[in-house]
């Protein structure tokens, strides 16, 4: 027997009671601020060593690791399309129907307007799940026995209201809070529909979410239809609950919601003739912690810095793998977080210093004005990228890997620096099957034009300054922790703005998320925007020490909006502010 010394045997002694009082501290449903208001967490985010409450030691040296996997031995699930319903009982109201048990507690702005065409039924769930076969099941929570969750494929042109069921257990076995409010995520929606953190419903509750799916500037700039150019293709849902959104997104209420039009058509013979049905792919990207001891799915509540698992998956599975075959599929990436960035580039197996080029053709939820050919796809927390790949370039059982090449260390952010090819994270097999199969989809060198950028020639009624920090061991925007019921400013409907964005927090980088309205980029550090930022977005990678001047139009709907980073980390320990669209507006230029 290898001989263990003292001290380490204590080491191991003090992890193993750390590890059991995490899970007591989580069971018990404390939030970091009221861990922070008892005195039990430090400046620096680290829970305090006291008799009866130990949890994580000094370092992250002592984060838990997860029990080995093996890669690649499972297929990579496609979550199912969400399929509607005939009816709702009891049937949506314009006003919120709380004797029937709704959450919600404002009026639908636009349900006469935008009379729903589908409707969805959607219980969030507690469901046993397997990530891997050499682990336990899961309880993960899901929508509809879902995680990922369905894939909503909806049109412009066709309002849909989606009716959500809190049904999630009292019992969060071991962390998360069961109490919801989902976001449509980079969607054009009213506020009451929007999933604003603070609209949560509790459990035997449900809500009505009302999604018009129509263009911005049909009430304004570009009546009555909206503007084509303000088109979106990919978009996703999670849970937002206040204080708790990486909770609960971690433990799974996360999914794609697609849009399609006269031109990103969902088939392939028509429109940009972008690859379809079975070769339009959604992955989403999360990486996780799973308890060394149980195997179970593990939150560490002390971490304010940012978690990273040391087990990649890909919608749901660790480490799958994807048989293709050779022609073009459109793959639609989604960093869920909750603090991983990614740098995606393709590895061959035989050859693995092989550059492999392929096609980003959108930024976020908006496609690029043309295809952009590539060597690799960045992506931070909340960003989307969609992706053509033509594996007809391959010969039948070549092997690629999808593999994240760049480093990160913790959840402050990457550290720069991108690993060599083949000693990245290899996150996805692809195995490529057979003979070239037909193919009605485009080429993307065929493609010159998708969708103009709308311009920024209208002059901004006013600039605002964010300054994105840290303080007093919390995340701020401005020196100001978020409340609710705080708005920081007030936008005039109908109007332009100029933000103007600042990290200014030291080593950490913070993906900031803006609802409700795309920006464009004006400035970066002072430099024109290049490449695949010259597009429409909805999150903005602020790294070190940057400055990012953003141009908005803000149209069509009333209401309170949030913005905040999309480590979701960050955003639960207060890095977000609420700003409200009104008639009028006010000038506070550092709100």
């Amino acid at each position: 027997m290898a001989y263990i010394s003292k001290r380490d045997r204590k080491r191991e002694k003090d992890r193993k009671i750390a590890a059991r009082n995490r899970r007591e501290i989580i069971a018990a449903r404390l939030t970091r601020r009221d861990l922070m208001k008892a005195g039990l967490l430090t400046g620096a985010g680290y829970l305090i060593l006291k008799k009866g409450l130990s949890a994580r030691a000094s370092t992250p040296r002592d984060d838990p690791q997860s029990p080995p996997t093996t890669p690649f031995v499972e297929p990579l699930p496609i979550p199912p399309i969400a399929q509607p319903v005939s009816s709702l009982n009891p049937v949506p109201m314009v006003n919120p129907n709380t004797a029937a048990g709704e959450g919600r507690t404002r009026p639908h702005q636009a349900l006469n307007l935008f009379p729903p065409q589908k409707l969805y039924l959607v219980t969030q769930q507690e469901v046993l799940k397997s990530v891997h076969p050499e682990l336990p099941l899961q309880r993960l929570w899901s929508f509809n026995g879902q995680v990922p969750g369905p894939t909503y494929h909806a049109r412009y042109g066709e309002p849909v209201l989606v009716r959500n069921v809190n049904g999630l257990p009292l019992d969060n076995g071991g962390f998360g809070l069961p109490s919801v409010s989902t976001h449509l995520h980079n969607g054009h929606t009213p506020s009451e529909s929007d999933g604003f953190p603070c609209d949560f419903f509790e459990r035997g509750q449900f809500y009505d979410q009302h999604y018009p799916n129509v263009l911005a500037g049909f009430a304004s700039t570009h009546p009555p239809n909206g503007d084509i150019r303000e088109s979106m293709s990919t978009l996703w849902y999670h849970d937002h609950r206040v204080d708790h959104t990486a909770e609960n997104v971690y433990k799974g209420l996360a999914g794609f919601y697609l849009l399609f039009n006269d031109f990103d058509t969902g088939d392939e013979t028509t429109g940009f003739r972008l690859p379809s049905g079975e070769f339009d792919v959604p992955m989403i990207f999360t990486d996780r912690v799973f308890d060394e001891g149980t195997g179970q799915l593990f939150f560490d509540l002390g971490n304010l810095d940012g978690i990273l698992g040391d087990k990649f998956l890909v919608n749901g599975r660790i480490q799958p793998f994807f048989e293709v075959k050779r022609r073009r599929y459109r793959f639609r990436w989604l960093d869920g977080g909750p603090s991983r960035f990614y740098q995606f580039h393709l590895t061959k197996a035989s050859n693995p210093s092989q550059v492999n080029q392929f096609w980003q053709i959108s930024n976020d939820g908006n496609l690029l004005p043309s295809p952009k050919l590539v060597n690799n796809i960045r992506i931070s927390v909340a960003e989307r990228a969609d992706a053509i790949i033509d594996f007809s370039q391959f010969a039948a059982g070549t092997v690629v890997y999808l593999e994240n090449r760049l480093e990160q260390d913790d959840g402050r952010g990457p550290t720069g620096d991108v690993l060599p090819a083949g000693q990245g994270d290899k996150v996805l097999k692809f195995i490529v099957t057979g003979d070239p199969v037909v193919d009605n989809s485009a080429a993307p060198t065929a493609t010159t034009q998708y969708y103009q950028l709308p311009g920024t020639a209208d002059a901004p009624r006013i600039t605002r300054t964010f300054k994105f920090e840290r303080g007093n061991g919390q995340w701020q925007i401005n020196g100001k922790f978020f409340n609710c019921d705080d708005v920081r400013f007030r936008i005039q409907q109908n109007s332009v703005e100029k933000w103007i964005l600042q990290n200014s927090s030291g080593g950490w980088q913070h993906p900031i998320h803006i609802h409700f309205e795309e920006f464009q980029i004006l400035k970066i550090n002072g430099a024109n925007p290049a490449g695949v930022n010259i597009a429409r977005k909805d999150v903005m990678r602020l790294e070190h020490n940057m400055q990012v001047e953003v141009y908005f139009r803000f149209r069509d709907f009333l209401g309170r909006y949030p913005m905040h980073c999309h480590n979701t980390i960050h955003e639960d320990h207060a890095m977000m502010l609420r700003w409200d669209i009104d008639t009028t507006g006010d000038n506070k230029t550092n709100p």
